[in-house]
């Protein structure tokens, strides 16, 4: 209960610090905004922006391991940080560090998710969506993209899921297995909820035959 309260505090403090940015940023006055994220990344997760854009996403997800677990929520709290520096990072025309700070926002997104974070709290699947279309024009790192697979499927976007998949395999990763297996899984999903995630029950026959020859070539090739 106390966890709670305090993770629920926590999102009321994001919030009315977003609204304030928000203004400050309508005003012109990106330094300002940039301090109120500092002094609350400082107040909720003992971090400053310095800090946050020096480590690696994986440096910064083993800050949140506690127990053998993960404190999916404050990582994504992290995220939304990240992302909210890199709209103001954008308006500053400093591209490199607004492409670095959605990419990082996206991954820990991404890994939180995948780890149990409430998706509800901070809307994560709809800020996951908008980064994405945010980056839409660059190459995702190799572990972002590992992410992102089970994310969509998960959220129904299996056509999506199969683009990324795909994406893996021409990269050169070793992606013959986990392939087979996502079309097993979606061999048994109902044919209208395929029709939806812009991938019909044809195409998934179709595309399991397809990957199936795609990666035995693979395998000839490194052979």
């Amino acid at each position: 209960m106390f966890r709670r309260d305090y993770i629920l505090r926590m999102v009321e403090d994001m919030t009315q610090m977003i609204a304030k940015v928000l203004t400050l940023r309508q005003e012109r006055k990106t330094t300002e905004a940039l301090w109120e994220i500092d002094e609350l990344l400082n107040r909720h997760f003992r971090l400053n922006s310095r800090l946050l854009n020096s480590l690696s996403v994986e440096d910064i997800i083993d800050m949140f391991r506690m127990g053998g677990g993960l404190e999916a929520d404050k990582l994504q709290g992290v995220a939304r940080m990240l992302q909210e520096e890199a709209v103001i990072y954008r308006e500053k025309k400093e591209e490199y560090a607004a492409v670095s700070g959605r990419m990082k926002a996206l991954h820990l997104y991404l890994y939180a998710d995948l780890h149990g974070a409430d998706r509800k709290l901070l809307q994560i699947k709809q800020e996951i969506d908008k980064v994405m279309a945010e980056v839409a024009a660059y190459r995702l790192p190799l572990k972002t993209e590992h992410l992102l697979l089970p994310y969509l499927e998960s959220t129904g976007h299996y056509g999506k899921a199969e683009d990324c998949l795909y994406r893996l395999l021409d990269q050169g990763e070793d992606v013959a297995h986990k392939g087979c297996e996502l079309y097993q899984r979606l061999l048994l999903i109902d044919p209208d909820d395929l029709e939806r995630g812009n991938l019909p029950l044809a195409e998934v026959q179709q595309g399991r035959e397809e990957w199936l020859r795609a990666t035995a070539r693979v395998k000839e090739w490194t052979v």
